[in-house]
């Protein structure tokens, strides 16, 4: 048994991360700010399902809070953190860059100063497939340029991962960055487009497909994604020294994707099937009445899509969970926390 530290744990993969840690026996530290960026409803309900576990202990701390931080490094010595706490959402980083900057950037920087204080087997974080920007290369890949961002929540990413670099090298900290590829799923995040639709077509609203619907997306389950960080947490950069005497960098970076991105339109015609399914919309639904297609918005961008072989290489591992059975998945618990029609 590990004692694990998970940030972002009322979150929505750190919830579940946290749970399938607890599940293995370990002990698991959740730290969070429980903020109403979204629905804290949401978030209550994802750390009720983690309260029945004797396993876990849950702090309400701002990981920019650097006394806090310190406290529960200083309390717990965790072996492992994963990193999950962020300000999400690229849209809401237009209109109020500030949290991303408190977040996203003093939060991190807390972190590693913790990890450098109070030495980790492993640091692992989140970062995302929004620092590929508007590369033209398809499929993204770890080894593709990263320096043209195109909002500001991607440029947080970005700068987490070199920051994590930086403190790697200085100070020998394994650390491992994900960039997460639109992940979904049940208890999800309501800013992300299948939940912000779903919400919108129940109450016979119009939902709005950006770039006329000439998007992809790499949609990836949220279960998909739990498993592996589990597979990258247990095995950490291996430590060594160079040339010159000094460490080489303990540090890697992996994309975790479905590797299959899908058309927007698509997706949102599996999901309103799925919806008529699970009893969420009526069976006569008229989507095509509900539907507009419109122009990208800022900071968007037309296609996501991972490349998964370094991922494959080292961990033997590729996320499975197709679009209609997450989507499937969703709907039966959207009905189940929201019910149907007239929400």
């Amino acid at each position: 048994m590990k004692t694990i530290l998970v940030t972002g744990a009322a979150g929505f993969i750190g919830a579940f991360l946290a749970k399938r840690l607890l599940e293995q026996g370990e002990n698991v530290i959740g730290v969070d700010n429980c903020n109403d960026y979204y629905d804290v409803r949401l978030k209550e309900a994802r750390l009720d399902m983690l309260s029945s576990y004797d396993n876990f202990k849950f702090y309400k701390i701002n990981i920019a809070d650097k006394g806090a931080v310190n406290d529960i490094f200083e309390k717990y010595k965790p072996q492992i953190v994963v990193n999950l706490a962020a300000q999400a959402g690229v849209r809401y980083s237009i209109e109020n860059p500030d949290v991303y900057i408190e977040s996203n950037l003093i939060g991190f920087f807390n972190i590693l100063e913790a990890c450098r204080h109070y030495p980790v087997e492993h640091l692992v974080y989140a970062s995302s497939s929004s620092v590929y920007g508007a590369n033209k290369k398809v499929p993204f890949s770890t080894d593709d340029k990263v320096d043209n961002p195109v909002s500001l929540y991607a440029a947080t990413k970005k700068s987490n991962e070199l920051m994590a670099h930086c403190y790697s090298k200085l100070y020998n900290i394994p650390s491992t960055g994900l960039r997460f590829f639109t992940v979904y799923g049940p208890m999800g995040r309501p800013d992300m487009a299948y939940f912000g639709f779903t919400n919108k077509l129940i109450k016979g609203e119009t939902i709005q497909i950006f770039n006329y619907g000439n998007c992809k997306r790499d949609f990836t389950y949220v279960d998909d994604i739990v498993e592996g960080v589990i597979k990258v947490m247990n095995r950490p950069p291996k430590k060594a020294v160079g040339e010159d005497g000094l460490p080489i960098p303990p540090y890697a970076v992996y994309n975790i994707g479905n590797s299959n991105p899908e058309n927007l339109l698509e997706f949102v015609n599996i999901l309103q099937q799925e919806l008529v399914r699970a009893g969420v919309l009526p069976e006569d639904h008229d989507f095509e009445s509900h539907k507009e297609l419109v122009p990208m918005q800022p900071g968007d961008v037309p296609v996501t899509y991972a490349d998964v072989s370094a991922l494959e290489r080292d961990f033997g591992y590729k996320p499975t969970t197709t679009l209609r059975e997450g989507l499937r998945k969703f709907a039966k618990w959207y009905k189940r926390f929201y019910g149907g029609m007239n929400k």
